[in-house]
């Protein structure tokens, strides 16, 4: 069976092999993204789960580990509501389009995560006092037209991120084992991070005193500017409206609705403008921390083809830019977006 033949619902599929895939826009409506439409970002083919996968803890730790898929279900459970974001979507709007998978606005999902807390691993190998960062290591590795041999999936985390209480070894998504798209047997969950740090087919975690250099650190998922290079990191706040549907058509009397999210706080505002006019959004509230913030406005539209946008601003004070910042590896998006619908 193919990864594609495990998918058990729509998704549109950006690209077969390795699997990237969009959630439907009208899968986009849902507080809680429905889990066979929750989106995918595969860089390599799915490495093959076994029962006896195990999960490594090494590096700089007083006890190293080998932990069996068994051991870990015996620990403490633990559940995060997630909205997660792949760092490139929306690429395609940008101008020139950079290199990387060509997604739309569909990469992004609110779904329900549920594990251990890495915490509670790395306490059990204990951290060394000059450790820095913690490596997720993946099984999925396949060769890339820049690097020599092949490359793993490997990310790296800061030490305090890792040692976040809602930092999760993942076993289960929406109440049931992950599948083998999602990361099976065992992913990493970042809550407020994009995707790229839910590092899937976990194989192992090293606990470092240096920083990581590797591909996935330093040539993707960075962003370069005149300065340097930034690996990507927490997700830009940023707002889609999902009601009406882009292209659509709409009464006059209208409830513009969607869905607000940042990694660097809670959604303060939202505006929406109609043809131009911004009006203030009312907001809803967040199923947890993580998850996007419900906005809505009840606005008559005048009849014929109308623009929507949404501005949402966080706790930080940031608020979506009104252009894009381009980059040439087409990561963090979230210019204010517009969407057209007919008014009958």
């Amino acid at each position: 069976m193919t990864t594609q033949d495990t998918l058990r619902a729509p998704l549109d599929v950006v690209r077969a092999h390795p699997l990237c895939a969009e959630t439907p826009v009208p899968q986009l409506q849902h507080a809680v993204t429905p889990p066979e439409s929750v989106y995918v970002r595969s860089n390599f083919e799915t490495p093959a789960a076994h029962d006896g996968w195990t999960l490594e803890v090494r590096g700089a730790v007083e006890r190293p580990l080998s932990l069996a898929l068994g051991e870990l279900s015996l620990l403490p459970p633990h559940t995060v509501l997630v909205t997660m974001e792949c760092a490139g979507n929306w690429r395609l709007g940008m101008t020139p389009v950079p290199e990387g998978e060509p997604w739309q606005y569909g990469a992004v999902s609110t779904t329900r995560w549920s594990g251990v807390p890495l915490s509670a691993l790395l306490a059990q190998a204990g951290v060394s006092g000059d450790a820095i960062e913690v490596l997720a290591i993946g099984a999925d590795a396949g060769p890339r037209s820049d690097a020599e041999g092949l490359v793993r999936f490997e990310r790296a985390l800061p030490l305090d991120m890792a040692l976040h209480p809602d930092t999760l070894v993942a076993t289960h998504m929406d109440g049931v084992p992950l599948t083998p798209e999602h990361g099976a047997p065992l992913r990493l969950i970042v809550p407020g991070w994009y995707g790229m740090a839910s590092v899937k087919w976990l194989a192992a975690l090293e606990v470092r005193t240096s920083p990581f250099t590797g591909y996935f650190q330093t040539k993707r998922y960075v962003y370069h500017t005149d300065t340097g290079t930034t690996p990507v990191s927490r997700a830009l706040v940023k707002s889609m409206i999902v009601s009406p549907a882009p292209d659509s058509a709409c009464a006059a009397e209208t409830e513009v609705r969607g869905w607000a999210w940042s990694g660097h706080g809670a959604i303060t505002r939202v505006q929406v403008a109609v043809n131009g006019t911004w009006h203030e959004a009312t907001l809803g509230t967040a199923d947890s921390a993580y998850a996007w913030t419900p906005f809505t406005l009840a606005v008559a539209l005048p009849t014929d083809l109308v623009e929507l946008r949404s501005r949402a601003t966080d706790a930080s004070g940031a608020t979506q830019p009104d252009t894009i910042v381009w980059n040439s590896l087409g990561y963090g998006n979230n210019a204010v977006r517009a969407i057209h619908v007919v008014v009958r």
